[in-house]
């Protein structure tokens, strides 16, 4: 009688069927990964935190989880941790640590009180950051990427709109009363940074022109950081608010001088001559976005 499956030989012609063998991992690959999982459970920490109106510890949740989601690939690739799986998992993280946890946050924080208007402007940042984060993966993946992608941005960075996003909590824990005036402008602003991550803005992203530091500038910048976190831990919400007041600032910085190398106020088809002196043209930025 026939046996419904053909018998395993090890190394044999249905070798190949099988799972993948169960093998021993280095703790180091695990490390970026548990870092990822702990910036998960954090940002949906303070989910809860913020439904419970434990505002402030909420918010800080949030904060500490898009930190440890930065850092995470940078310390699996220090660590030569980097694997598919762990992409994957930064990958989802992503989303719910800039996207989902800082909407949700403020908006039980402050635009409930604008209703319809304030759930549908908390959509629009957590979209739009998904959108901003599938187009820089995208832009990761490619072979060869252009040249300017070493100096900026395309739109503000995820991240950096996680902490950006929460500008009106910060103010609201400075004492401003929280109004339903206060919320149809905070739903105006989240609607705003929402556009400026999926915008095509060139934003500095400091990787380039910072790898060096002069000597004599070594003692000053870490002064200078050191009074920072002091004031920090001192003057949160006042310290967060000029960040993000100082960082909105900068953009327009960004774009001039990208416009003074490229003619445009945008990022788009970058024209330029290549070494025989003909006009080239890089790669779309984004084919079909």
């Amino acid at each position: 009688m026939d046996t419904p499956f053909p018998p395993f030989e090890p190394h044999g012609p249905n070798d190949a069927a099988r799972g993948p063998r169960l093998r021993e991992i280095p703790l180091r690959l695990m490390i970026p990964n548990l870092i990822t999982i702990l910036a998960i459970c954090a940002g949906l920490t303070g989910v809860r935190l913020a439904f419970e109106s434990r505002y402030e510890l909420a918010v800080a949740m949030v904060l500490v989880a898009a930190f440890l989601d930065g850092i995470d690939g940078r310390i699996a690739r220090l660590m030569k941790a980097t694997s598919k799986f762990g992409a994957q998992m930064d990958s989802l993280a992503d989303i719910v640590n800039f996207g989902v946890a800082p909407a949700l946050v403020l908006y039980v924080f402050l635009l409930d009180q604008a209703r319809s208007i304030g759930w549908i402007a908390a959509l629009i940042y957590a979209i739009a950051a998904g959108l901003r984060l599938a187009r820089f993966n995208v832009m990761e993946e490619r072979e060869t990427k252009a040249t300017w992608q070493s100096e900026y941005f395309v739109g503000v960075p995820a991240p950096a709109g996680a902490m950006i996003v929460l500008l009106p909590v910060y103010i609201g824990f400075l004492g401003v009363e929280i109004s339903q005036t206060f919320a149809y402008i905070a739903s105006v602003y989240t609607a705003i940074i929402g556009l400026l991550l999926v915008s095509r803005l060139p934003v500095w992203s400091g990787k380039s022109g910072g790898s060096r530091v002069r000597r004599d500038l070594v003692l000053p910048l870490m002064l200078a950081v050191v009074i920072y976190v002091a004031l920090l831990m001192s003057f949160t919400w006042q310290v967060l608010s000029l960040t993000v007041i100082a960082y909105l600032a900068t953009l327009p910085f960004g774009a001039h001088a990208w416009k003074k190398k490229y003619g445009t106020l945008i990022i788009e088809d970058v024209v330029h001559a290549d070494s025989t002196g003909d006009a080239t043209k890089e790669d779309d930025l984004d084919r079909g976005i």
